[in-house]
């Protein structure tokens, strides 16, 4: 058993013993460390510092940096003073079932930097670019960081998960990959808020690459195109432009943000009761809809996801 307050409470000052405890804690899926995760979550969930921190999700195919991206992200974040929490999101091993840490040794932080805390974790074989356990994760860094980052797993045109983690969504491309033509016609250009065209030190050929971008954004909806970008992540140019645009989306889109958030939570929840109950379960109280309701009522109380759906899952009644 775990002394939970005291937990949360170092969790809130940034203690990284206390910060890996409980993201142990989340991950844990035997149920009574469950349910003791689903109520550290929501003593957390109620700390005001944990709507301050800025959620950025960064995505986008294997093979274009975006762990040297999220790399010179930290870099710049920490010379400002900010701290930084990272959920990188790995493919799982078909044989262990861990993570196969591939590019994810290019993210290199002082080991002594208390400022900083990066968590690794495997997909568990679960689609969307994101494991299972990262909600919580994310959930759990926000309480005790100024700036969170989500890497996610090498995608393709369909995994979207992340929108519903992040409130901004960084898609990476880079030149001469056909990236530009596959993933603009993809599900997955639904939901970057902005686009990073890495590898600018390439010159004519990225230019090339943001322009092709650029035109085809302002074709398909030339009024809610997100920013386009040039950076170069190993040597730092553009990077200052990337966070100046995130720092300018945090200060004037709260209200957009807060709604994102709340769909991202009722959309954990959801995802939560369906492991648990499937589909048949959900319809037998009430269907999506008037579950999202409810949800978003809770949310509202100061209950976290797991425990909302904890309580929905054993048909209790809410309290008023």
């Amino acid at each position: 058993m775990h002394d939970l307050a005291a937990l949360a409470e170092k969790v809130i000052a940034a203690d990284r013993a206390s910060v890996a405890r409980a993201i142990s804690l989340v991950e844990d899926t035997r149920p009574a460390a469950s349910r003791e995760a689903a109520t550290l979550l929501s003593l957390l969930g109620r700390s005001p510092r944990h709507g301050q921190g800025h959620r950025t999700g960064v995505t986008g195919p294997p093979g274009v940096g975006k762990s040297t991206l999220v790399n010179a992200l930290i870099k710049h974040m920490r010379r400002a003073g900010r701290t930084v929490g990272v959920v990188a999101v790995d493919p799982s091993s078909k044989r262990s079932g861990g993570a196969l840490l591939g590019d994810r040794a290019r993210i290199t932080v002082d080991p002594t930097d208390e400022g900083v805390f990066v968590r690794s974790l495997a997909t568990g074989g679960e689609h969307g670019g994101l494991a299972l356990a990262a909600p919580a994760i994310v959930w759990v860094l926000a309480a005790a960081y100024d700036d969170v980052i989500i890497e996610t797993t090498g995608v393709g045109q369909t995994e979207t998960d992340v929108e519903h983690v992040a409130d901004t969504v960084v898609l990476v491309i880079q030149p001469g990959s056909g990236d530009t033509l596959q993933f603009l016609k993809a599900g997955i250009m639904e939901i970057p808020d902005l686009i990073v065209v890495n590898k600018s030190d390439l010159g004519a050929l990225a230019e090339r690459a943001a322009s092709d971008v650029k035109a085809a954004l302002h074709l398909a909806d030339g009024s809610a195109a997100p920013s386009v970008v040039l950076v170069s992540a190993t040597g730092g140019q553009g990077i200052e432009t990337l966070v100046g645009l995130i720092d300018a989306r945090r200060a004037t889109e709260r209200t957009a943000t807060a709604a994102r958030r709340q769909r991202g939570w009722v959309h954990w929840t959801l995802s939560l009761l369906v492991r648990t109950i499937g589909e048949r379960g959900i319809e037998e109280r009430g269907g999506r809809v008037a579950l999202a309701e409810t949800i978003s009522r809770e949310l509202g109380l100061g209950r976290s996801p797991p425990e909302i759906a904890g309580a929905l899952d054993r048909r209790e009644v809410f309290t008023r």
